[in-house]
């Protein structure tokens, strides 16, 4: 549920397909916002909308759904998306960047709000997943354990941002800069 992330998919896209074979690549979950049933401030949401026209403007060709902030209630809790990434690799573990994928385009295209657990199930469900297991899985202690502590290893390796790339060689980690716009400039990087 972070925008720039949206933005930088189709770059971040053509990296993993040029890196294929040569490099394993992870995804870890950051959590960015915590849990919460309350309605994001009217401010909050004005700012939010703002950095989707800016990223628009930042990265052609990124697309978001307005429709978005009056067909929904938004909240500012991303664990449940996170969660739900979990849950996947949980029950099909192979299909777990589809399931981020399914719930980028809910969110930013089709107006859904990944924040609300009945619309986590049903992309699970579009993905041929157990509806009942994964809706058992996204809600059990072992599923919030497991975003614990990816979110704790992103504060150990001191990312502070999302998106965030680091390369990991032997036992250190090395924070590489994101060019929105150019596969080639992180490609440099990481060769």
């Amino acid at each position: 549920m972070c925008s720039w992330c949206w933005g930088f998919r189709p770059v971040f896209k053509q990296v993993e397909q040029a890196l294929s074979g040569k490099i394993e690549i992870q995804y870890i979950l950051g959590g960015l916002a915590p849990d919460t049933d309350q309605v994001m401030p009217e401010q909050l949401q004005q700012t939010i909308q703002q950095t989707w026209k800016k990223i628009q403007r930042d990265i052609p060709g990124t697309e978001f759904n307005f429709d978005f902030w009056s067909l929904c209630s938004p909240r500012r809790s991303t664990y449940p998306a996170c969660r739900a990434i979990i849950a996947c690799r949980m029950q099909r573990p192979a299909l777990a960047s589809k399931m981020l994928l399914f719930i980028q385009q809910a969110y930013y295209l089709q107006a859904k709000n990944p924040s609300d657990l009945h619309v986590l199930i049903s992309l699970a469900s579009q993905l041929g997943m157990d509806a009942q297991q994964f809706s058992d899985d996204i809600q059990s202690k072992v599923c919030q354990d497991a975003l614990q502590k990816e979110i704790e290893f992103c504060r150990e390796i001191d990312i502070q941002s999302f998106p965030s790339l680091v390369l990991k060689q032997g036992k250190s980690y090395t924070s590489l800069d994101i060019d929105y716009n150019n596969s080639k400039k992180v490609l440099a990087q990481i060769l």
